[in-house]
C-alpha cells in the first residue's frame, strides 16, 4: 500500500517534532541501535566523535524526505549503501532495521505524542524501505 499524503505529512511532522524536542537524537538513535545489534558497535570503534553516527542519521533522514517526495536520489542512495555495507559484512536485514530503529526511537522520545496514525504511517514505509533492499539484496546476489 503506497503513502498517502496524510501519512507523509505525519512523518514529516513527527520528525520535525523529534528535533524540536531532542534536537539531535543521534546518540539515542545508536543507543537502540547497539542494544537491538551489538555486533554492530564493533563498526563505529574509529567513530570517536560520533560524526560518522550522527552524518549516517542525516543520510536516513534525508532518504526518508526523498521518499516522502520525488524520490529523485533514496532508492540509489538506499542501493547504494546496502552494497557500501554488505562490504563491512552488514547484512541486509540489518542494515533494513537501522529505519525501524529510527522509528521506535522517535516513537520513544514523542511518547504520548505518536498516534495510532503516525505508527501506520511510518509502518507503511517501512515496509516499502523493507521490501526494496530485499529485492536489491536478491538482484546484487547477497544474502537475504
Amino acid at each position: 500500500m503506497s503513502l498517502t499524503e496524510e501519512d507523509k505529512s505525519l512523518i514529516e511532522s513527527s520528525i520535525e517534532r523529534v528535533a524540536e524536542i531532542a534536537g539531535d537524537p543521534a546518540a539515542q538513535v545508536y543507543a537502540r541501535l547497539f542494544a537491538e545489534q551489538p555486533e554492530m558497535r564493533k563498526l563505529f570503534v574509529l567513530d570517536r566523535d560520533d560524526s560518522a553516527k550522527g552524518h549516517m542519521l542525516a543520510e536516513a533522514l534525508d532518504c526518508v524526505f526523498d521518499l516522502l517526495g520525488p524520490r529523485a536520489y533514496a532508492p540509489v542512495l538506499i542501493q547504494s549503501e546496502l552494497t557500501n555495507h554488505d562490504g563491512f559484512g552488514v547484512p541486509p536485514a540489518v542494515f533494513a532495521t537501522f529505519f525501524r530503529t529510527v522509528r521506535d526511537t522517535f516513537a520513544e522520545i514523542l511518547g504520548s505524542e505518536w498516534s495510532a496514525e503516525t505508527e501506520a504511517a511510518w509502518e507503511k514505509l517501512l515496509d516499502e524501505i523493507d521490501v526494496f533492499v530485499e529485492e536489491q539484496a536478491r538482484k546484487y546476489g547477497m544474502a537475504v
